[in-house]
């Protein structure tokens, strides 16, 4: 009892320290996401890799993460949050490590998968402390902005960093960045973070589990080898196949699960609806543009690996300005001037990029980036925000896991079709081959927009506060 007490004093008394531990991880793991890309033409030429090899390297780290969030949050809830969360910290500092010394593209892939299992544990617990950390709504939307800022910054300065270590050093030194930031997290970790569970702690749903990466696996896989074996090969058709039928098992058994891996509920709330949609809209492009642009401007332009990185600083400069400024727009004016104005920037930047060419003036390009940067910059705060808002407390953490992972599924979606269309139409210049991809984020932009809309309207609003209820009337372990 007394060790419960103190346990609770501390986080009382340290709970910006403890947000900044925290984010420090966030840090890591946001930025690794990216950092990777701007190498990506140095570990094709050093490891020869094809495009679609690039795209697993991205993917394979995605798409893990995207599947075991969820499991990763239950798992601290029942076990300690700061006990998984120095487990995850320990096993992404390792998979980092084994990246480092990969002999070859299928070693690094296998790698990354290491990295990505450490990384499950890593952002949903920490969003899961801080929320327990931050009783007071006020307090915990702050937080919450601030998650979302620096999210959004980590995610910008990777190319920047990356380029500058690849140029410097070789693209092995890009992972060797995680440790000594990961070391320092642990550290302080152990020192200020208390141990916490959850009173009840939901049991783990293994079939569900299985039938989400069953799912996102079988869509990506077939999505990235689909050029490549023939859209109409027994092989592709069989995994197309085989994510409906996930789908369609998921759908059916999860509302019949006492403790849902993923309870379908959550999504009777319009804003929470179009929080995750917004989430793979965004990060699609984001991702997308990251995996295109760093071998457009390496491959095509000719430039260094560092001179790439320069180039995203004015995409890195607008996220950076733009993350805490929606954060604190969000706490006057709610979600949907940041939403409205990152759809339009995305709408903006991606019809200027269906214009590109080999010889695009350099001014343009970087005026695009910038624009895209504020578009993403603008997203993440609301994404977070609306998930968790009008949620109870007690579900603010599978709330949030929830769009983590739609964050994820975006981003390992938009590597996917960015490679896939690019293979199509790689015979007419590869600038020409991208066109496609940014025409498709032309839409995903539109689809921002009017959800930025939809979401904030009285309407929406009464749609949450009806999925609250039920969530308070009949919590998980209760038959709905």
């Amino acid at each position: 009892m007394n060790t419960t007490i103190a346990a609770g004093h501390r986080a009382e008394t340290h709970p910006n320290f403890i947000l900044g531990i925290c984010c420090l991880s966030l840090l890591m793991v946001a930025m690794d996401a990216t950092i990777v890309n701007v190498a990506l033409p140095s570990i094709r030429h050093d490891l020869a890799a094809s495009i679609s090899g690039l795209q697993w390297v991205i993917d394979a780290y995605t798409l893990v993460v995207a599947s075991l969030l969820m499991l990763a949050g239950s798992m601290a809830d029942r076990f300690g949050r700061r006990r998984v969360f120095l487990s995850g910290m320990a096993l992404f500092m390792l998979g980092s490590l084994l990246c480092s010394v990969a002999p070859n593209i299928h070693g690094l892939v296998a790698f990354r998968i290491v990295q990505a299992l450490g990384a499950t544990m890593l952002n949903p617990v920490a969003m899961s402390i801080i929320a327990n950390t931050f009783h007071e709504p006020k307090a915990r939307a702050r937080a919450i902005g601030i998650w979302g800022a620096v999210a959004g910054v980590s995610m910008a300065i990777g190319p920047v960093i990356g380029g500058a270590l690849t140029e410097s050093v070789g693209w092995r030194s890009i992972f060797w960045v995680n440790l000594p930031v990961g070391a320092a997290a642990m550290v302080l970790a152990m020192r200020y973070i208390p141990e916490s569970k959850a009173p009840r702690p939901r049991r783990v749903d293994p079939v569900g589990q299985l039938l989400v990466f069953a799912l996102l696996a079988s869509v990506t896989y077939a999505v990235i080898e689909g050029h490549q074996a023939g859209w109409g090969s027994t092989t592709i058709i069989g995994f197309f196949t085989a994510a409906a039928l996930s789908l369609v098992a998921l759908l059916v058994y999860e509302p019949r699960r006492r403790e849902p891996l993923i309870d379908v509920r959550f999504f009777r709330s319009a804003p929470f609806s179009g929080a995750t949609l917004i989430a793979v809209c965004s990060f699609s492009a984001f991702s997308g543009f990251l995996f295109l642009n760093a071998l457009y401007l390496q491959e095509v332009r000719g430039l260094s690996a560092f001179h790439t990185g320069l180039c995203t600083l004015p995409l890195a400069l607008a996220t950076i300005l733009c993350s805490p400024f929606s954060g604190r727009l969000i706490g006057t004016y709610g979600t949907r001037p940041s939403l409205l104005v990152s759809g339009m920037a995305t709408i903006a930047s991606a019809l200027l990029m269906t214009q590109l060419t080999a010889t695009t003036p350099l001014p343009l390009l970087l005026l695009t980036y910038a624009i895209f940067g504020v578009g993403f910059g603008m997203v993440n705060a609301p994404i977070t925000n609306t998930a968790v808002s009008g949620m109870p407390k007690a579900q603010a953490g599978l709330a949030a896991a929830v769009a983590s992972t739609s964050r994820q599924i975006g981003a390992s979606l938009g590597v996917a079709l960015a490679g896939t269309i690019l293979g199509a139409h790689i015979h007419e210049g590869f600038a020409e081959a991208s066109h496609p991809f940014w025409w498709l984020i032309t839409g995903g932009g539109i689809i921002v927009l009017l959800l930025g809309w939809l979401s904030s309207t009285r309407w929406a609003h009464e749609t949450t506060r009806h999925a609250a209820h039920l969530l308070e009337e009949t919590p998980a372990g209760a038959t709905a």
